[in-house]
């Protein structure tokens, strides 16, 4: 090797890396972490998370666009193919192409498709159900990805079937390969359908994203050019559809192979939006990219020039042992935020809500309709090249024939069996507190205290809720749902969009936390954890049993059920308000505990973990629904106060109140304004601030870069100053 210019052979399109896509950058990281190599016209290689963040946000320093190179630069080997707006362009001249599509990408946005979604993977699983095999990449995770995307834009059903294979050729192919080639001539067809497609929705408009992209015009009043509409809507396909392709076949690999994974999301569903995160980490679909370096600077150190091409891979900073332990696990609670699979900065993917979706219905309908699918022994077949873009061209499987979708069918062993329920009541019954009554046609399937439902909300959002009603009613169940806005939208929804006469996919129910017969019990609850605790109660006072209610929550008001369980038990239930008394005295409570009593607990981890700490030899029985791992930076502070915002070229001044967020104040004048994790660690949101000074709370900018103060997170940061100017 040079000192100046360490060189290694490297080449990220060998067919190794279909075998191990993560080895070879491990020991490269090892070895030498910024190293050169004359493969592809010679180019740098970076392996860690820090560098390739950096490279990815510095658009000063380094560029996605064309420039002298012939064909797309933001891959290496460079593809020939058209131009790709706006991922081929830097700040400020792709600001105008990405302001156009963010809206028809954001989170609503996205939400009003999951029926559509839902439909395409029933309609799809339903043409193989009846079958026992199938191979999930032809009959699954290529057409679903390709309908939904082409369908949401306004492209003709015909075209789906048509365009599904030359799409996943182009990714699929080793560059300039036959196969590439077919795929690239394929496509030509594509190309010209968009301008058609234009200029029929500018004369018959319908509800489609082509008829809503050809009406807008860029913020100087130009029309945009068909030619540039057109570079944007060939990558909202290219972008969307093999992508989810990947990640969801190569999860659909990992559960057959690990069946302990797959079996631990059939029983606890909610997980799936924690572990989706950490699918993406590990199984990231794009699996590099490229810039090129436009003034001499350092990588990790390392000199390199002006003109030289920088390979960002995804994958090695998703494996970062320094960013992620034990990288090579696929751990289903781990808590992956900051993971790249969705890129960092100016071009992080603005599909992911998309994404996202349609993975979530692949998988929940894979989990709820095929729950014991195999691999056949001749295995599954991956794509030639895992260079650019990892993937499988074949997943066959086996399994056990199931019924279409509204064909009635007798009740499974599985654990899965959805029913569909309708809200016939939604009652508030505390401070952000909402009681749902649900009923279905007839009986519903008995319960003990303890037990829970799966809620498939209509966004296609997972949560559990215990059952808080009499279990001996068996026409309705009852859930109580707590509001909580710095959560991951799940209560948001429920309180938001659940009315009576909505109907809601339901699983359960199942019971993780049964209440065991005991002479005595001790029942510790806080804040919404009292919904399995009262049912409990309820059973222990019918058996005869001695027992105690310690209850805490912020308020009186704030505490679900608080007055009808005093008023029925009288002195065997304790109220403990924060604000009157503080926290509950645990350690009073289990030393005046008799020998052989109980403790059942539910609440806030605070609280569990205070429980498990102080309950010394007396039996604890707790109950955990799935969470973030790690702690998470609350969205507003306690100590937040009110401050004006400039948005200098929407040309509005707002009041950001002591209680929102500043993004939610500038969603409400720029609906389209990009976000994603709402937490400070994604980077969707960084702003330009223009004048003032931001409070800086996200966990991505560096102490030089919060010092310079140019730019800022608006889903968690707020104001230093009384006031800010931010570049919208």
């Amino acid at each position: 090797m040079e000192a100046a210019r360490p060189t290694v052979e490297f080449d990220h399109h060998a067919p190794e890396f279909t075998i191990d896509p993560v080895r070879p950058y491990a020991e490269l990281r090892a070895e030498c972490p910024v190293a050169w190599t004359e493969s592809y016209g010679g180019h740098w290689v970076t392996t860690r998370y820090e560098d390739i963040a950096r490279i990815a946000r510095d658009d000063a320093t380094f560029s996605s666009a064309r420039g002298d190179v012939d064909g797309i630069a933001f891959v290496i080997p460079e593809s020939k193919a058209l131009p790709q707006y706006p991922i081929e362009l830097d700040p400020p001249e792709s600001t105008p192409y990405r302001e156009l599509i963010n809206p028809l990408l954001s989170r609503s946005a996205v939400d009003a498709l999951v029926p559509m979604i839902a439909k395409h993977v029933t309609e799809v699983i339903d043409g193989f159900i009846e079958d026992g095999s199938a191979d999930l990449v032809h009959q699954l995770t290529n057409p679903v990805p390709t309908a939904v995307t082409l369908d949401w834009l306004g492209f003709p059903r015909e075209d789906w079937k048509r365009l599904a294979g030359p799409i996943h050729d182009l990714f699929a192919a080793i560059p300039g390969s036959e196969r590439e080639r077919r795929g690239g001539e394929a496509l030509g067809f594509m190309g010209d359908r968009i301008f058609q497609l234009m200029n029929d929705r500018r004369a018959e408009p319908t509800s489609d994203a082509i008829s809503w992209l050809v009406r807008q015009v860029k913020p100087s009043g130009e029309p945009f050019t068909d030619d540039e509409l057109g570079s944007v809507i060939f990558l909202l396909i290219a972008g969307g559809v093999d992508t989810t392709t990947s990640l969801t076949g190569s999860t659909l690999v990992h559960l057959a192979q690990h069946p302990e994974d797959r079996e631990r999301l059939i029983r606890e569903p909610a997980l799936l939006d924690v572990a989706t995160e950490e699918f993406l980490r590990k199984f990231a679909p794009s699996q590099s990219m490229a810039r090129t370096i436009m003034k001499d600077t350092t990588i990790g150190a390392c000199p390199v020039m002006r003109g030289e091409r920088v390979l960002i891979p995804w994958i090695a900073a998703n494996h970062d042992p320094e960013v992620f332990p034990e990288p090579e696990k696929v751990v289903l609670d781990r808590d992956p935020r900051g993971h790249l699979s969705f890129g960092i900065g100016t071009h992080r993917c603005a599909g992911a809500h998309l994404a996202r979706a349609m993975f979530r219905e692949m998988i929940t309908q894979v989990l709820e309709r095929l729950p014991d699918y195999t691999l056949d022994p001749v295995g599954a077949t991956p794509t030639e090249s895992w260079g650019n873009q990892s993937g499988w061209d074949a997943i066959p499987v086996t399994f056990t024939p199931g019924r279409k979708r509204g064909i009635p069918a007798t009740k499974t062993t599985t654990g899965l069996d959805v029913q569909l329920l309708t809200i016939a009541a939604v009652e508030p019954i505390a401070d952000g507190v909402v009681s749902l009554r649900l009923v279905g046609d007839g009986q519903l399937p008995g319960w003990e205290p303890g037990a829970h439902l799966d809620l498939i909300l209509p966004s296609g959002k997972v949560r559990q809720y215990s059952l808080c009603g009499d279990p001996a009613d068996t026409s309705s169940y009852r859930v109580a749902v707590l509001h909580e806005p710095a959560g991951r939208g799940g209560s948001a929804e429920v309180h938001e969009t659940l009315a009576p006469g909505v109907t809601v996919r339901v699983r359960g129910p199942k019971n993780h936390f049964p209440l065991v017969d005991a002479e005595r019990y001790l029942f510790v609850a806080g804040g919404i954890g009292i919904t399995p605790i009262s049912a409990m109660v309820r059973a222990a006072d019918a058996r005869g049993a001695d027992w105690t209610l310690l209850y805490g929550g912020r308020t009186r008001a704030s505490m679900a059920f608080a007055g009808r369980l005093k008023e029925q038990y009288g002195d065997r239930v304790q109220l403990v308000p924060q604000d009157e008394f503080g926290h509950p005295d645990l350690a009073a409570a289990f030393t005046a505990a008799k020998p052989g009593t109980k403790v059942y607990c539910c609440g806030p981890e605070g609280l569990l973990t205070a429980v498990e700490q102080t309950v010394g030899g007396l039996e604890l029985h707790v109950e955990r629904f799935t969470g973030g791992g790690a702690e998470r930076i609350p969205a507003i502070p306690a100590d937040a106060r009110s401050f004006e915002v400039t948005l200098a070229r929407a040309g509005r001044t707002l009041t950001v109140p002591d209680d929102r967020t500043l993004l939610e104040a500038i969603r409400d004048v720029v609906p389209g304004v990009p976000y994603d994790c709402e937490e400070g660690y994604c980077g969707s949101c960084e702003t330009r601030v223009l004048a003032g000074q931001a409070e800086h709370r996200d966990s991505i900018l560096s102490a030089a870069e919060r010092a310079d103060g140019s730019t800022m997170m608006i889903c968690v940061s707020r104001c230093a100053s009384d006031r800010l100017t931010l570049d919208l």
